[in-house]
């Protein structure tokens, strides 16, 4: 972890304690364009571990999102609906460890639905380890199959850090996009068994500090001719919450700044994981011809226009450079996610 971020004056302090404040009250003033469907917060108990999530229409996802988040030990899913109409909301009443929120409210406007989430983690994520995720984003750290998130927090906790981070790294099939089938409830790293391991650059931005990560497949595919522009790759999706946080831009980066020196990005030696993005599942191919339509994804929608074109012309994002997925062994090996030492884990 960095000891300490590149220093700043006191004027830029005092701008980012005000940018905070701004956050969290335009988050708290969110609240209005929630509607509750699920209220089952009683169930989150001291030391819980909560997942907050917005989603649109994930259906097929939600079996093997709950299966892998529940495998990992999460005590409770605070989730907002942002108008579903595949019966993603039904399938979410009748789920016991939920609490379900809905609204028609703008994404885009909403800060990509980071306004709902952060007033959710001010009125119930306080001094809960925290995780923020999408539907199609699948944590995973070393050992992560025998050791739980209760396992990881606590060893965080000894460690003195507060918050965990991770490289969203991009999973795709070997041919064409759109031509696998995908049960749902399975696996789908079976489906998309592929993924780039670099090149991936990384710069600590100022005045926040945050770290900023990109290259791999989608720029490869999608933005070889404005690599600037291509996905930011790293996040912070742990972090144990204080109603004084705010998420500034997703969970790429966060204030108080002193968050984000909780990741060093890849190649560090530090606890880090990775977010499996499985985005690419055959299903991709119509959402993007609707997402293209809503305009809601990016600041700037139709600079990103030919992203959505490249995803619904159905290429294929196998290369010969591409390697083939195995497992958090593999992961560590190629320094995408960095080291755990659980032989000093509070709990063996």
């Amino acid at each position: 972890m960095s000891d300490t971020l590149p220093p700043i004056g006191w004027v830029q302090r005092y701008r980012l304690r005000l940018k905070r404040r701004r956050l969290l009250w335009r988050s708290f003033r969110s609240r209005h364009q929630l509607t509750q469907l699920v209220d089952r917060t009683d169930q989150i108990r001291p030391g819980a571990i909560l997942v907050f999530t917005t989603l649109r229409n994930e259906i097929t996802r939600l079996p093997w999102y709950f299966h892998h988040y529940r495998s990992l030990g999460v005590d409770h899913f605070l989730i907002v609906d942002n108008g579903s109409d595949d019966g993603s909301v039904a399938y979410l009443k009748d789920q016991p460890d939920v609490s379900l929120w809905q609204t028609d409210a703008s994404y885009r406007a909403s800060r990509y639905g980071l306004d709902w989430l952060t007033w959710l983690q001010m009125r119930f994520g306080h001094g809960h380890w925290t995780l923020m995720v999408d539907a199609d984003e699948l944590l995973i750290y070393p050992e992560w199959d025998s050791h739980p998130l209760q396992d990881l927090t606590q060893q965080l906790e000894v460690q003195g850090r507060d918050a965990f981070g991770a490289l969203m790294l991009d999973l795709y099939p070997k041919d064409q996009l759109g031509a696998q089938l995908y049960a749902p409830g399975t696996d789908p790293t079976e489906v998309l068994g592929w993924f780039d391991p670099g090149p991936l650059r990384a710069k600590r931005q100022t005045p926040l500090g945050n770290l900023w990560v990109q290259g791999g497949a989608r720029e490869r595919v999608f933005f070889a001719d404005r690599p600037e522009r291509s996905p930011t790759l790293n996040k912070i999706p742990l972090v144990r919450w204080s109603r004084h946080y705010a998420y500034v831009n997703s969970c790429h980066s966060a204030l108080p700044r002193g968050l984000n020196a909780t990741y060093d990005g890849p190649g560090s030696n530090d606890p880090s994981g990775v977010l499996l993005h499985t985005k690419f599942l055959p299903e991709v191919v119509i959402k993007s011809r609707i997402e293209k339509t809503r305009a809601q994804h990016f600041h700037d929608p139709a600079e990103f226009d030919s992203y959505y074109d490249g995803i619904i012309n159905r290429p294929i994002m196998w290369d010969p450079q591409s390697v083939e997925y195995i497992g958090w062994r593999q992961l560590c090996e190629l320094g995408l996610m960095g080291k755990t030492d659980w032989k000093n884990n509070v709990s063996d």
